[in-house]
């Protein structure tokens, strides 16, 4: 199949490893011409170490020549980015394109997922255009994907055959890949558990250990699934790979940047510094105002959440903030 990655960044490059391992004519656009130079003169990324890009990926700087004659576009560009992307490559998108998400977030304002952004573009732009939308999530940290590590992903369509096709493209001895056409709960899932492993990451630059971290992770993925049942997505999305999976992943991983930029922020440092240490997106921060929005639209109760959103963007210290955390009204468990 003739695919075409749009982002070159670590998870877009990551994909177009796997892609071209799988024998799919692949073709990786960035809007940088500088990092494709870099790409092709050297096939490797600077942040996928021990990763080599395989020969006959074709790296372009075009978008119009990227999408040519393709049959899928994977965008991978960072979620403030999707909507211009879409706006950018829809004149030049053939007809009947399988166009599949893997950015993870909520765009601030409208509280449209990536792939409700990407319809809501077509809606608005080119409503003529035959396309199916999907996306795919899952504990999947590109540094490990890269170097064909064992790891497992959802592709979510509610076109169940769709869904499908997609998991069978990417899937190989290294990917096992699931089905789901609660595409709205992967979503969700994707976008969400980023803040609370900014929480998780807090924790640990405040010196604190496993016990909060776990707690931390169960009682936020409580918090995720009560907004996305709220929403109408599925229980059972929120126990799965895109979910719980997802969330492990990324409250525990050296490889988080979201995990990392919370570990600082507990350590005192401001979110512009921490960010600007890291040195790529976070993509936990972009999704704060989004998630606090949706709370106060469908009525839900997201107290890490809330307690991220003060410490990055209210000035709140770490300690306050636990310490309102421990000291909410007692409940019990099976409320949630």
């Amino acid at each position: 199949m003739k695919i075409t990655v749009l982002g070159a960044g670590t998870w877009g490059v990551a994909l177009a490893i796997l892609l071209a391992e799988n024998r799919h004519e692949v073709t990786v656009w960035s809007a940088l011409p500088q990092e494709i130079e870099a790409l092709q003169a050297t096939r490797k990324h600077p942040n996928l170490p021990g990763a080599v890009l395989p020969e006959g990926i074709v790296y372009t700087a075009d978008l119009g020549e990227s999408v040519r004659d393709t049959e899928l576009v994977l965008f991978v560009v960072p979620s403030k980015f999707i909507r211009t992307t879409t706006e950018r490559v829809l004149p030049f998108l053939p007809q009947n394109t399988l166009l599949v998400n893997a950015s993870k977030g909520l765009e601030s304002g409208t509280l449209l997922t990536m792939t409700q952004v990407m319809e809501d573009v077509i809606a608005k732009n080119r409503p003529d255009l035959a396309y199916t939308v999907a996306a795919l999530s899952g504990p999947t940290h590109a540094e490990e994907v890269a170097i064909g590590q064992p790891t497992s992903i959802v592709s979510a369509c509610e076109d169940e055959a769709a869904a499908r096709k997609i998991a069978e493209i990417f899937a190989s001895s290294a990917m096992r890949a699931y089905t789901n056409t609660d595409i709205l709960g992967v979503e969700l899932c994707g976008a969400l558990k980023n803040i609370i492993a900014l929480a998780a990451g807090i924790t640990r630059g405040m010196g604190f250990g496993d016990n909060a971290k776990a707690m931390l992770m169960t009682r936020g993925i409580s918090e995720i699934t009560r907004v996305g049942l709220a929403m109408g997505a599925r229980r059972r999305t929120f126990m799965g790979l895109a979910g719980i999976g997802d969330l492990i992943v990324t409250c525990t991983s050296v490889h988080s940047r979201n995990n990392r930029c919370g570990e600082l922020i507990g350590k005192g440092y401001t979110y512009e510094e921490a960010a600007r240490e890291i040195g790529m997106v976070v993509e936990g921060y972009y999704a704060l105002h989004a998630a606090m929005e949706l709370s106060a639209k469908y009525r839900v109760e997201m107290p890490i959440t809330e307690a991220v959103f003060d410490i990055i963007e209210n000035g709140c210290k770490p300690a306050d903030a636990m310490h309102r955390l421990m000291n909410r009204t007692l409940k019990s468990e099976l409320e949630t």
